[in-house]
Order: C-alpha cells, then structure tokens, then sequence
C-alpha cells in the first residue's frame, strides 16, 4: 500500500484562532489547473464565487508560501491553504476564566451561550477559537466538550502531543463530573435518586428522548437546597449521552429553569442573554494522565436563579 507523503505545516497563521482551509489535491485527478480543480472541487455550492474571489486575489496558498491563482499548474499530491470569509458573528458579551494554566493542561469556566467548538453558525465566538486567540496557544484543542447552553468547567490540551492521554480520560470514564442545577422543588419526589433510562437522539432533531430499551444513561439527582418553589440540585452523571441531565430532569418533573428544549421546545433569539440555562458544570476531578498529579477543580461561577432569583426573574427568567 502507497503511503500518503505527510502534510506539510501551514503557510498560514491563524485568524481569530480559526485554522485555515486545508485542501489536498489529488493524486488521480485530470485537472490542469489550480483553479480548474477548485472550480470542480466547489462545483455547485455557495462557496464557487468566495473561492474564485480568493484565487483572484492571491489568497490562496500552496505548500511554499507562494500564493496560487486560477492559471497556475495543477499539482497532484499537492496541497492549498486559504482562509473562508466568516459571516460576522454576535459577540457573547461574558469572560472565560482561567482555572488552571500548565505547559499541558488549560481548564477554564466557560459562560453560558458560549460554544466549545466551532460548528455551525457559531466559529469564532467560541471558548476554542477566543482561548487561543486570547492566550496565544494556536495548538490548543479540547479534551471533552460542554453544550453552549451549559457553564462551567471545560478541560483543553495544550499541546498537540497530550491531546490524545486527555481525551482518553473522558473516553474511559476517568474523570468525575459533578453539575449543579437550579429547578422547581417537588415535595412529592423522593431524592437522592439515581435515573437510568435509554436515551436516544436524532441528528437534526434538537431534542433528545428517552426511549424504551437497554438503558444506556445514568444520572445521580440530589436535592442539596431550597427555596420556596425552588430546589438546588447536585447532579452526577455517570455516562455522557446528548442533553443527559437535561432529559433526566425533564423525566422527573422538574425541568432545570430556562431550558429552551425540556419540556418545550422555543426559539429565543440566539443573541438574547437574558434566560441562560441553569445548569453548572461544577467540579472536575481526575488523575492528570501527564503529570500523575490529582486534580479537583471547581468552578467559580454561580447560577443566577439560585444567587438572584428576583434579578433573574426580571431579566426574563
């Protein structure tokens, strides 16, 4: 079998901690041209004019640095680098803060409506993409992720080297994870409680359900406050399928405060603030897999229904 020849590193830096467009030219392809394959690489999509637009400009790089335009020989094996025009993206007007800081490991408390990742519309307001622009760690890239919805603690490698003994901690259900949640108090429900149930979720569908069948998500729910109608709730997952505590809470009658998805699924405007979700990734505790040191952190945020719930209520809660 032939080997691949290994990727040469970008020509380009960063934007915004957004890697550039990598594209590598195939070695069977009959193209004459640079933009003859790009023209039949984005044959069809909306992307045809921005990557003209990107030729014509020298925008577009190859290997040695040198831009490439349209006219310019195909290359077979070869590959082009170039950065997308992003759409401009509302900011999410919270900080990260940093918990913990090594040559290998990052933990910060990431606010609500912030994404992890880029994916979809959300790219460069994200927790990745503003940490490495903000700290200047181009190289770093996460260990687990948090839903955009949900505060607290998320966990990034730093180097590319120790990305892989991080992400197997999660994989091998090696980290203890703790979340708080603020949710009406039930009387009637009888807690500590642990809630196992088969979760099921269709992409494109934005709500998870449970399901009938083996289970394959388990939850610990504890009351651990209360006031008046509200409860404060400590809860352990002890697996980590989509929207699980989310589901488990619904499940038992007492859907976390502003959840968009459970019980009803609405549609608040993506830059209204105002009803963040209140659910808190709260503690993460582990073995740190490079060092060998053992690790708790906790996170330093606080959900608002529970510290203010007058505040929260007038903002739209």
């Amino acid at each position: 079998m032939r080997r691949r020849s290994p990727v040469p590193p970008s020509p380009l830096p960063q934007r915004a901690g957004i890697d550039p467009v990598r594209l590598r030219m195939p070695t069977e392809a009959g193209h004459r041209t640079v933009g003859e394959f790009l023209a039949a690489h984005y044959a069809g999509g909306a992307g045809a004019p921005a990557i003209a637009e990107l030729l014509r400009t020298g925008q577009v790089f190859g290997a040695d640095g040198r831009a490439r335009h349209a006219e310019d020989p195909y290359q077979p094996g070869g590959f082009l680098w170039f950065h997308r025009e992003l759409p401009p993206e509302p900011p999410v007007p919270f900080p990260l803060r940093v918990v913990h800081r090594d040559p290998h490991l990052l933990v910060v408390d990431k606010p609500h409506f912030l994404a992890t990742t880029p994916r979809g519309t959300h790219v460069t307001q994200t927790a990745l993409a503003r940490l490495r622009d903000e700290l200047g760690l181009p190289e770093l890239s996460p260990a687990h992720r948090l839903d955009r919805l949900t505060a607290g603690l998320v966990m990034f490698s730093v180097r590319p080297a120790d990305r892989g003994a991080y992400q197997r901690l999660f994989q091998q259900k090696q980290v203890r994870k703790e979340y708080e949640a603020v949710a009406p108090y039930d009387p009637a429900l009888a807690l500590p409680r642990t809630v196992r149930s088969r979760i099921e979720k269709t992409r494109g569908v934005i709500a998870a359900v449970e399901v009938p069948g083996e289970p394959n998500a388990e939850s610990l729910v504890e009351l651990v406050g209360r006031r008046g109608g509200l409860g404060r709730y400590r809860l352990t997952p002890y697996t980590g399928r989509t929207h699980q505590l989310r589901v488990h809470m619904n499940a038992l009658g007492i859907p976390i405060l502003g959840d968009p998805v459970y019980p009803e699924v609405t549609d608040p405007a993506p830059d209204d603030y105002r009803r963040p979700l209140q659910l808190l990734a709260r503690v993460l505790e582990f073995t740190d897999p490079v060092t060998g040191l053992a690790h708790r952190f906790t996170s330093g945020l606080r959900l608002a229904a529970w510290t203010d719930y007058d505040a929260w209520r007038a903002d739209g809660g």
